[in-house]
């Protein structure tokens, strides 16, 4: 494969595997029809909507137009009770759909079953399958989130339908993404995000990367709250009036130490402070529902002895509990959609998902917990687009218990926030299915020295054949640190082999323009390894696989120097956990060494026609010996070149430029005054700026045109110093 078509490789496409269609259930809305009709092209999408805008008609007409072209079935999975809802839904706008139970009971047609009977079907015999409440495959096990994904890898149509997902949830935009076959989780997590060294379950969006993420995201999915997010008209899609309502119970101060109550902090305090509360909450609520007897109440809480003793004490109540049968979930759910239950008493786990409960319009948080998306998620089973009363929240809390509804009142204003800026970002980018990223050259010439700005792999090609004397250099770490959004960078990449393969078009190209016998120095380190994206913590051997690369393009294993780094510095910086000292107190099994530095060199086959020769005046036995070391300790980690000026703002993490003293030593080991020093990855022109001050030449290549720009004037400070110093 070419350089140009592997780079093509490395352009995200999202491609169309569906079909178009024209005339659809005339029950749709306007904006429903275009939704519909795009994930009917798409073949693989999700529809990221707010409760009540019509999921459950927009995957049954999708599943409809597969089953009319097709002729085979599909199948809708959805969560305990929702089922049913989706088959009446599919009775009122006359689309051909039934529940089943069995593998037996399967028809040409849509299918309706719950994720819990997904192991009694031959799930290969469907041409199509929609996840509804999708968000729901985190909640399972990761046996049987994997166990979806396998047994529905090669299915052809596939659609998922949940609310907007959490912002800061890129592990459920993960789960969507390897669903729909677009990629994988862990190479969705390489390419966009990077993680947080002290904790292994947070991942932040790489800078560079955001734009790209968003117009990803946009290429498989559509998100919005209402219709006019996406051009449309929002008539008959405003919601009602939302009254929150705080009820704060005393608390006894157990504390004699204070003259106030103090907040519950943790867990553990919470359990004890509601535990306390739970008769005097309970007078609350009973009050509550006697302000208005004959209305309907959905009570949400977290504990088993809070809901027994709920159902316990409040007459014509039903409880639904983890441990209840599907069948008497099902039942208690339907019923009281269809009001034939006064108080439905459950947790949210249970029956926050899915289900339309827009004929009530009273709730109480029998307590809470911190899980905002949980809250949220409750909140939307009454208060959706179809609601025709002002939805009334009433939550009821002791006074020990107010740190947690601060905590949902902080989150509820980040998620309104971060929600519109997901939304915001997406839009623009829905349907969109192919991107690529600008790419600018530009080349200053000078006697002394060359820069380049474009593709390394490409320019290097205009170099002669044994033309460089050495080389020297620093290069991207895998997808650790990303420095544009380039499908060119090399640290843009989804994995490992795909960083590999980007590589070994350089390298051949290192190896033709390197004089015979003379050396490749390269600088790099040994990589982490997270939990989540490799499955172990641990180290990657990076220094081994480079060295493997080269030696396979003919290069030959010449030398390495351990460069000595200061694992307080590391720990400081990364937090690695290996690193930490309660680590070592809680296991050391887990504790290990810091990360050194390497600087590996390589050399060409043949005879150096050249000879590198040192006068003991300039190149005395005390300095040789400190060179022949293995290990390099004196090396001043903070000798570098300045580079917040090159640093933009997007950039993560800082340039991570080669300290000066490395590449002094190198080069006075390794190269003749007056020698052409070459680096395919010159940055900010380190390497430039020392080879120009050992009055050597330097030819030097850069992607990203701010560390260019930077480079090049860095060179100019050098080169002119150098010629001051020859005019005294």
């Amino acid at each position: 494969m070419n350089y140009k078509k592997f780079l093509e490789t490395k352009i995200l496409k999202v491609e169309n595997v569906g079909f178009e269609v024209e005339n659809l259930n005339n029950n749709l809305f306007d904006f429903q029809k275009e939704i519909v009709k795009w994930a009917l092209k798409k073949g693989k999408a999700a529809i990221f909507a707010d409760c009540g805008l019509g999921k459950t008609i927009l995957q049954l007409e999708w599943a409809n137009q597969i089953v009319k072209k097709t002729n085979k079935p599909v199948l809708i999975l959805t969560p305990i009770a929702v089922g049913k809802q989706t088959e009446q839904e599919a009775i009122k706008f006359n689309i051909k759909a039934k529940r089943i139970k069995t593998n037996e009971e399967v028809e040409n047609i849509i299918n309706i079953t719950n994720y819990e009977k997904l192991h009694l079907f031959d799930l290969s015999q469907f041409i199509g399958i929609v996840l509804d409440e999708s968000s729901i495959l985190k909640s399972f096990t990761g046996k049987i989130r994997n166990q979806i994904i396998e047994n529905f890898k090669y299915t052809p149509y596939k659609l998922a339908c949940t609310a907007t997902p959490s912002p800061n949830d890129f592990m459920e935009i993960g789960n969507h993404c390897e669903f729909l076959n677009i990629m994988s989780r862990t190479e969705m997590l390489s390419m966009f995000f990077i993680n947080d060294a002290s904790d292994t379950k947070t991942w932040k969006l790489k800078g560079h990367a955001e734009n790209e993420f968003w117009k990803f995201i946009g290429s498989w999915s559509v998100m919005f709250n209402k219709p006019s997010q996406l051009g449309f008209n929002d008539c008959n899609f405003e919601l009602p009036k939302l009254n929150i309502i705080s009820h704060i119970v005393k608390s006894e101060n157990n504390n004699k130490d204070t003259l106030f109550i103090m907040p519950a902090e943790g867990l553990n305090e919470t359990r004890v402070a509601r535990k306390e509360s739970i008769k005097d909450r309970l007078e609350e609520v009973k009050k509550i529902i006697s302000k208005n007897p004959n209305e309907q109440y959905l009570i949400w809480c977290d504990y088993n002895s809070e809901s027994e003793l709920l159902h316990k004490e409040l007459k014509e109540s039903v409880e639904v509990k983890g441990s209840d049968s599907n069948e008497h979930k099902e039942k208690a759910m339907m019923d009281f959609s269809n009001s034939k239950i006064k108080i439905l008493i459950s947790k949210q786990s249970i029956c926050g998902f899915g289900m339309n409960w827009q004929q009530c319009n009273n709730m109480i948080f029998f307590g809470l917990s911190y899980s905002y998306e949980g809250y949220y998620q409750a909140i939307r089973r009454c208060w959706r687009f179809g609601q025709k009363k002002d939805v009334n929240v009433e939550i009821v809390l002791s006074e020990k218990e107010t740190s947690v509804l601060e905590n949902i009142t902080k989150k509820q204003k980040q998620h309104q926030k971060m929600s519109e800026n997901i939304i915001n970002n997406t839009k623009q980018y829905f349907s969109n299915s192919v991107f690529k990223n600008n790419y600018m050259e530009n080349k200053v010439e000078t006697k002394n020295y060359t820069a380049i700005l474009g593709d390394s792999i490409e320019k290097i090609k205009e170099l002669k054949d044994n033309s460089i004397d050495y080389q020297i250099f620093s290069p991207p770490f895998s997808s650790l640190y990303t420095y544009s959004n380039s499908e060119r960078d090399m640290g843009n990449c989804k994995n490992d082999d795909e960083f590999y393969k980007h590589y070994e078009y350089l390298i051949k190209e290192q190896y033709r323009i390197l004089k015979p016998g003379r050396l490749l120095s390269f600088h790099c380190m040994l990589l982490p390894t997270s939990k989540y994206r490799d499955g172990v913590i641990g180290l990657k051997d990076f220094r081994g696989d480079l060295i493997r690369l080269y030696q396979n393009a003919g290069f030959i294993y010449h030398s390495e120097v351990v460069i000595w780094k200061d694992p307080v510095v590391a720990m400081q910086r990364t937090k690695a956990l290996g690193l930490l000292y309660k680590q070592l107190k809680k296991d050391s099994a887990m504790s290990r060494q810091g990360v050194p530095d390497y600087l590996i060199t390589m050399r060409k086959l043949g005879d150096n026609k050249e000879p590198i020769t040192k006068k003991p005046e300039n190149f005395s036995v005390d300095m040789w010996q400190k060179f022949a070391s293995p290990v390099w300790t004196d090396i001043n980690q903070s000798n570098t070149l300045q580079k917040k000026s090159a640093r933009e703002e997007k950039d993560e993490k800082h340039i991570c430029p080669l300290q000066l003293d490395v590449i002094e030593r190198a080069l006075y080991l390794w190269t003749n005054p007056n020698d052409t020093v070459f680096s395919p990855f010159m940055g900010i022109g380190s390497e430039g700026y020392s080879a120009l001050k050992l009055r050597r030449k330097f030819i030097g290549i850069e992607l990203k045109k701010s560390y260019y720009e930077q480079a090049v004037k860095n060179l100019k400070i050098s080169d002119n110093l150098k010629k001051q110093e020859t005019l005294l």
